[in-house]
């Protein structure tokens, strides 16, 4: 049974790589959207660039529910790719989670 759209969950997370890691930062970020888009409870995933500031990447992802997003976030990949990420940042992850108004 799908999900309604009162059980979904928006997450945003800003992503600030380090100047002179960008091309590997894309590369691990556009990775993990591949994979993280086969996710079961995964509604969308998008992995976005700042135009005027290429080190800048903003993840919209909506989850059929907290549950799918929980999943995710102990999924091997995503504890894998967050490690192999961590060295690239220039601030920490900004993720923020969301629920649509009824």
């Amino acid at each position: 049974m799908a999900a309604s759209a009162d059980d979904r969950v928006y997450v945003v997370t800003h992503v600030d790589i380090m100047p002179s890691h960008t091309a590997e930062g894309a590369k691990l970020l556009g990775e993990f959207g591949a994979h993280s888009r086969k996710d079961p409870g995964v509604v969308r995933f998008e992995v976005l660039r700042e135009p005027p500031r290429p080190n800048h990447f903003t993840i919209v992802a909506v989850w059929a529910n907290q549950e799918a997003f929980e999943k995710h976030l102990a999924a091997d990949q995503t504890r894998d790719f967050r490690g192999r990420l961590q060295p690239l940042l220039g601030s920490p992850f900004d993720e923020r989670l969301h629920r649509q108004l009824p």
